[in-house]
């Protein structure tokens, strides 16, 4: 059974950023199945590689689309996506300093609880109006 399982809550309707949204949750549940099968340590640097690969590449796709359709809220956006991505150095840096103990389920309960507020918050407010600027 997965940690998050993608519901049509979680979409925000625009197709690109929910197939991103989607990586991430599959990238956590990924997780959440090796810690389940006692092999968590063995890729946590793994998938702490790929997060922080996966977060460049997604953020910088929704700032792209702010700054072309001048989205009222963009820093504000762009504030929660950097402090996510400190967060997340931060696990990195914890990780690579031998602390792997506790560190999946402190990565996986914070990276759910993050994503859900997030895209349920801060991406639902921008999906009506990048729709309204053609972006599907």
């Amino acid at each position: 059974m997965p940690l998050l399982a993608w519901n049509d809550k979680m979409s925000i309707g625009l197709a690109t950023i929910d197939e991103q949204h989607k990586k991430l949750v599959g990238m956590l549940n990924e997780l959440f199945d090796a810690v389940q099968a006692g092999r968590g340590k063995d890729v946590l640097g793994i998938i702490l590689d790929r997060l922080v690969d996966y977060t460049k590449t997604h953020f910088a796709y929704e700032e792209q689309l702010f700054t072309q359709h001048d989205y009222a809220e963009t820093e504000a956006h762009k504030n929660e996506h950097a402090d996510l991505t400190r967060q997340v150095l931060e696990i990195q840096q914890k990780h690579s300093a031998g602390a792997t103990a506790t560190l999946s389920m402190e990565l996986m309960n914070f990276l759910k609880n993050w994503l859900v507020r997030h895209i349920q918050g801060s991406d639902r407010k921008y999906a009506p109006f990048l729709a309204g600027k053609g972006v599907t």
